[in-house]
């Protein structure tokens, strides 16, 4: 149901009590992670909100809902889980090692970098695995 948007039926399942927010299936996803890479924002709020929900939770490939989220471009989503204050701006992830900052440059998502910045806790100067600046290239790759 998080995966696919239908916040009634999260909500009357939350409701019953019997289901646990944070539950992970065999990848390592949770409901609140489906939600955030699917850029279902009223479901991610609904989910922080139970306190059950982490927002700094990982998959089994050590991916956070954030990287998830900006790698998809959902604005609303990254600034959702920025406010949480339990999410770290500048990790990298585990198979490029590129910044976040990074993969929302790659990925043409201006409004989710915006965000990234006013945190000031990102490197714009970082390199990738391969010892390059990773935003240089993309700058040199898209002009």
């Amino acid at each position: 149901a998080a995966e696919n948007g239908h916040e009634a039926i999260v909500k009357l399942l939350l409701a019953t009590g019997q289901v646990e927010a944070d539950s992970k299936d065999s990848w390592g996803g949770t409901p609140l992670s489906e939600a955030a890479c699917n850029g279902h924002e009223a479901i991610v709020k609904l989910l922080l909100e139970t306190g059950q929900a982490k927002a700094d939770s990982k998959n089994k490939w050590g991916e956070t809902l954030l990287f998830c989220a900006i790698e998809n471009g959902h604005e609303a989503v990254v600034k959702l889980l920025l406010a949480t204050g339990e999410v770290k701006a500048n990790l990298k992830d585990n198979q490029y090692r590129q910044r976040l900052l990074s993969w929302a440059a790659y990925n043409g998502h201006e409004a989710v970098i915006k965000p990234l910045l006013a945190t000031c806790q990102v490197k714009v100067d970082s390199k990738d695995k391969w010892g390059g600046m990773r935003l240089l290239k993309l700058v040199r790759y898209h002009s």
